[in-house]
């Protein structure tokens, strides 16, 4: 990596982590302020966080076709803006289609500035440096969120709308900080012969063609199965069924979930650094593939916290237990994960990819609290233990799948550089990344990717 390369992405990695301190700063908030603080009434409430997922899935599609025609960098300006007026919009509405309105302009701005931001990284990173610098980005975003979630709780008071518009005056100008850091930032060019070539290539497919290679390249058709599942079987149930679960049948206070929350927050900032220098040198594939496996013994925890009666701090234990398994899991899978959502794309595609693979979590975290959410409704708390459980074995399962089509750089880069015999970090344009194309033969690939 060159200094230009580091200091560029540095720069996003700052302008991340001020996004996520706005975002933590209003997000566990929306709901409580549109139904008690506007009096806008719970269905609106629900509303306003319905519209924010299906904005983002409805964007998503389009963005990879914009981020590898135009640069990711106008894409995250323009996700800066709808986010900057969407919170404005928050902060002033009074009424059901302003806050409606406002909520799927900040849904379509977050939703963009995600594949934006990581195709940023990927572009300021190489093989080797990418697990690190995803993994410094979920570290910034979860201490981003969890500070200024913490820092909102604290200033707001339901009986005072001013102190709640003051939070959202903060998270636009958290965007706007954002847009202007991001204006410092002077992203690698690739050569002129690749430029050209990618623009022809892209004008040539189109929108429909880039999707057509993606869904060719069955290699990342599988992963985005397998992050669907992720994030199904995690994220999608932690404001959902998981914390219904852990009210109605471990019989935890809220505060008490509060405390669980932040374990599992804690486990994240604390061991993120650690964690990343025992599994970025081991196979992505078999790292996932313990994540599911940590995840299957979280939800059997959590199983087991219901059943334990006549001993709460036994059973409250369990469930804490459960939150920190799934911050240890997720630890993992932060410098694994997009990493090789990034090496599995042919270079005039990465924002596709991205986009792509941005498009599978959203689907999953608004299927997620469906599920979860209309299972709790009818009582099935045991049948929902044992999907939970089935899902995260079944993400072992895929992850071993995709580690049999994964080439020896895609699975582990770390590997690949010593047994080529350089101690050289591969530059951009070098043999360690080369475009390969969706539709070659596995054997091409791998024949490709060890020039």
């Amino acid at each position: 990596m060159t200094t230009a390369m580091g200091a560029a992405l540095r720069r996003i990695q700052f302008g991340n982590a001020l996004a996520a301190f706005g975002n933590g700063f209003t997000a566990p908030f929306l709901f409580v302020y549109a139904w008690q603080v506007r009096g806008l009434g719970n269905g609106t409430a629900g509303a306003v966080l319905a519209v924010f997922a299906v904005v983002a899935l409805l964007v998503l599609p389009f963005t990879g076709r914009v981020l590898d025609v135009r640069g990711p960098l106008p894409v995250a300006y323009a996700g800066s803006a709808m986010g900057m007026v969407g919170a404005l919009g928050f902060g002033i509405s009074e009424s059901a289609p302003s806050v409606l309105v406002s909520s799927a302009l900040m849904g379509a701005g977050v939703a963009v500035l995600q594949p934006a931001l990581a195709t940023m990284i990927v572009s300021c990173s190489t093989r080797v440096t990418r697990s690190r610098a995803f993994a410094t980005q979920f570290f910034l975003n979860n201490l981003g969120l969890g500070v200024g979630g913490l820092l909102g709780g604290l200033m707001v008071d339901e009986h005072r709308p001013a102190t709640f518009t003051l939070l959202f005056v903060i998270e636009a100008a958290m965007f706007v900080v954002l847009g202007v850091v991001l204006a410092t930032v002077r992203l690698p060019e690739s050569s002129g012969a690749d430029a050209e070539g990618a623009q022809a290539a892209s004008s040539a497919r189109g929108a429909a063609g880039a999707w057509s290679v993606l869904l060719r390249d069955r290699s990342m058709v599988l992963l985005c199965v397998l992050g669907f599942v992720l994030f199904f079987a995690c994220y999608g149930q932690f404001e959902s069924g998981l914390s219904a679960y852990a009210v109605e049948v471990t019989r935890i206070s809220t505060s008490t979930l509060g405390v669980a929350l932040a374990a599992n927050t804690a486990v994240i900032v604390l061991t993120q650094y650690v964690v990343l220098r025992l599994v970025e040198k081991r196979r992505r594939s078999r790292v996932v593939a313990l994540v599911g496996g940590i995840w299957a013994v979280a939800w059997v925890a959590a199983g087991a916290s219901g059943l334990v009666h006549g001993a709460q701090a036994v059973a409250t234990g369990l469930l804490i237990t459960t939150y920190a398994l799934f911050g240890a899991g997720e630890t993992m899978l932060s410098p694994t994960v997009a990493p090789l959502v990034a090496d599995l794309a042919p270079r005039r595609l990465v924002g596709q990819y991205n986009s792509a693979f941005a498009l599978m979590k959203q689907l999953a975290l608004a299927v997620g609290p469906a599920v979860g959410g209309l299972m709790a409704a009818v009582g099935a708390y045991g049948a929902y233990i044992v999907m939970l459980v089935s899902c995260s074995l079944g993400v072992s399962l895929l992850a071993l799948w995709l580690g049999r089509r994964l080439t020896p750089v895609q699975d582990r880069p770390h590997r690949s550089v010593v047994v080529a015999g350089s101690g050289d970090v591969p530059a951009p344009g070098s043999g360690a990344d080369v475009d390969v194309p969706a539709e070659a033969l596995p054997g091409e690939r791998a024949a490709v990717a060890a020039v």
